[in-house]
């Protein structure tokens, strides 16, 4: 099969089509499918484009769509805006404002946002009611396995020494060998990790090679081979293809892109 694969459209829509046509997507008359490695709404402008899309996708089964860490921070933030503190909201400090969540609820609901902070139970509802909480979520998986390829958000579920976090020393790491069953919360974790560094640094292989999103292309070009700076002019944002893992984050917002990858397996 042949899959064409991309990752963190982060409601770039327009993006998304002009790196599907670029690869021949649509021409494509054999056997194909999309992989969307998570992310897919918050910060870009066009959230229902994207919705819709998929949506058209998954109706004709050309399309697998795997969860990520926006993903549960829309579902966190259905929690936290009727039950937190309305205020982080207004002065932009909330994390769901910062990371884009909060506005693309308003878009997908139509709602101004003094009115939808003052009425945030009716925000819920609505948000609730829509394609994207209705349908698209529900087709989410954690992860998509293929003969030689592991394709998921940020990495598989690992296991940490007690009182160890996502920032702690390498060594206090070590892989989870059932990652497949993991528990849900294990792999809510899991989506913010850096693949790239997982595999490249923390020496965490899983004996296929990984694709994944979530952290932006060019820390693999710059910390793992040396060759430009992370977030500077001269940063890469082109996909990294390193031994056993291969991240394809673009930054869009950053880089007005969206890598997409062919892989036949």
């Amino acid at each position: 099969m042949k899959y064409y694969v991309v990752s963190d459209i982060h409601s770039y829509y327009t993006k998304l089509i002009e790196s599907l046509k670029e690869k021949g997507f649509f021409e494509d008359k054999e056997p194909h499918k999309l992989i969307v490695c998570g992310d897919f709404l918050d910060r870009g402008e066009e959230p229902c484009e994207v919705i819709d899309f998929l949506l058209d996708l998954a109706k004709k089964d050309e399309v697998i769509l795997i969860k990520g860490n926006h993903e549960d921070l829309m579902e966190a933030m259905l929690d936290d805006i009727v039950y937190g503190d309305i205020y982080e909201y207004e002065m932009g400090k909330s994390i769901h404002v910062k990371n884009g969540t909060f506005d693309t609820a308003l878009r997908l609901t139509g709602l101004e946002p003094m009115y939808a902070l003052s009425h945030a139970k009716e925000l819920v509802a609505k948000v609730k009611l829509t394609d994207y909480y209705k349908k698209l979520l529900p087709l989410c998986v954690n992860y998509f396995e293929t003969q030689r390829y592991i394709f998921t958000h940020g990495y598989v579920p690992c296991k940490a020494r007690e009182g160890s976090n996502l920032y702690s020393p390498y060594k206090w790491f070590y892989l989870n060998k059932d990652w497949r069953n993991a528990s849900s919360e294990d792999w809510r974790y899991a989506r913010w990790y850096n693949g790239m560094e997982f595999v490249c640094k923390r020496k965490m292989s899983l004996g296929k090679t990984v694709v994944c999103g979530h952290w932006n292309c060019s820390y693999g070009h710059a910390e793992v081979e040396h060759k430009c700076s992370e977030f500077g002019k001269d940063a890469d944002l082109t996909p990294f293809y390193g031994e056993g893992v291969i991240g394809i984050d673009a930054c869009t917002a950053f880089s007005g892109k969206v890598n997409c990858i062919i892989i036949e397996d």
